[in-house]
């Protein structure tokens, strides 16, 4: 099927919500934006929104196989549990598996994340944490053919783990946010048998004037570096990020990302040639795609130099505004980036259903290309 691809220059938008500086202009005007959102022939539905149900805020895991992948999500809007879809072919199919899972996960509540564990003894486990209460969770031991509830972490939290990484000792680093008096606070905490006991919580970062949440953690490509990018959810600049070189004991003072990582509730992958794909829900000071569903292209060095980065990719079109976006993100062998998100798919009376969008760079490139060709030549 012949694709039709709708490129941008960057030029500011002026339904956006937030109002642009200078630098920010200039920044947006030298970042090309590809339009792929209305190429429906890259998008699986995996849980249909009608009039009566709206699908949210899903997160995905990708077994080692490559194949075989999760996703889990929420009915309504911070809602509860129960939802849970399995893929066999990558994404491709889905079949639901909400009768397998325990009872009580109905009453866990807002935004469940699902992640894979391998404690010291090589031990694999699924894991799906939800906000409430304190971090509830269920386990699967035998790659999800059976589930069970396991007792709640008992840590106050706005959402649970919005990103589970592993460190260097085999032990894994959870972050997530929580709301105090003064504030947002992104904590960490930290498991050295695979997901079963977790240590005491401890602040990551909280700044002054800001509110710093949902932070995605990732590594450096050479390994030596840990980089966090977090929402700031006043919405009055641009997301905050932080970086720590001793495996999260310590971190940087946040400071702002470039204007194009500007968003929430961010996701990403390496490609094969070690580029950077980074979803949210875009949220930059001025930006033409403000609300929509997209992704950022890069390098880490872009991040850690506060370089612009190379483009940007509107994957879908949100017909309600700003309540999409929170992405679960994987990447195929052969470079397939696939995108799962939730997201008012259509206009009409059906609410959010959840869906992936498919592509590879090496499709993206070339359209990438010819939009700064074109914003030269402008």
């Amino acid at each position: 099927m012949k694709r039709r691809y709708l490129i941008h220059l960057g030029i500011l938008c002026a339904s956006s919500l937030t109002i642009a500086t200078a630098a920010e202009k200039a920044e947006a005007e030298n970042l090309p934006i590809i339009d792929i959102s209305q190429q429906t022939e890259r998008h699986v539905v995996i849980a249909a929104g009608t009039e009566e149900i709206y699908q949210g805020h899903p997160t995905t895991v990708l077994l080692p196989d490559k194949k075989t992948m999760f996703a889990v999500w929420s009915i309504g809007h911070g809602g509860p549990g129960g939802p849970m879809g399995r893929s066999d072919d990558a994404g491709l199919t889905w079949k639901r598996l909400d009768d397998r899972l325990p009872p009580g996960y109905k009453t866990h509540r807002n935004c469940p994340s699902i992640y894979r564990m391998v404690d010291p003894a090589g031990k694999e486990r699924i894991w799906v944490f939800s906000a409430h209460p304190g971090i509830a969770r269920i386990v699967s031991e035998d790659g999800g053919k059976t589930w069970k509830e396991m007792p709640r972490l008992g840590f106050p939290c706005v959402m649970a783990f919005s990103s589970v990484v592993q460190l260097k000792d085999g032990s894994y680093l959870g972050m997530y946010h929580r709301r105090q008096p003064d504030g947002l606070q992104v904590l960490q905490t930290r498991t050295t048998d695979g997901g079963l006991t977790w240590s005491e919580p401890t602040v990551s970062a909280q700044v002054k004037g800001k509110a710093v949440c949902e932070p995605f953690v990732f590594r450096s490509p050479d390994g030596k570096e840990l980089c966090c990018l977090m929402r700031e959810n006043t919405h009055k600049g641009r997301s905050l990020m932080m970086f720590s070189s001793d495996e999260a004991k310590t971190w940087s003072k946040p400071q702002d990302t470039p204007w194009g990582l500007t968003g929430d509730r961010h996701a990403g992958v390496y490609t094969p040639d070690n580029r950077l794909v980074i979803s949210f829900r875009d949220k930059a000071p001025g930006s033409s795609t403000y609300d929509h569903f997209v992704a950022w292209v890069g390098t880490y060095d872009d991040i850690r130099k506060g370089r612009p980065g190379q483009y940007r990719v509107k994957l879908l079109h949100s017909y309600a505004g700003h309540d999409c976006g929170y992405p679960g993100m994987e990447i195929l062998d052969d470079g397939t980036v696939i995108a799962t998100t939730y997201i008012k798919y259509k206009p009409g009376k059906k609410q959010h259903s959840v869906l992936n969008t498919r592509f590879t760079l090496a499709e993206l490139d070339p359209l990438a290309k010819e939009a700064d060709a074109r914003r030269k030549d402008r």
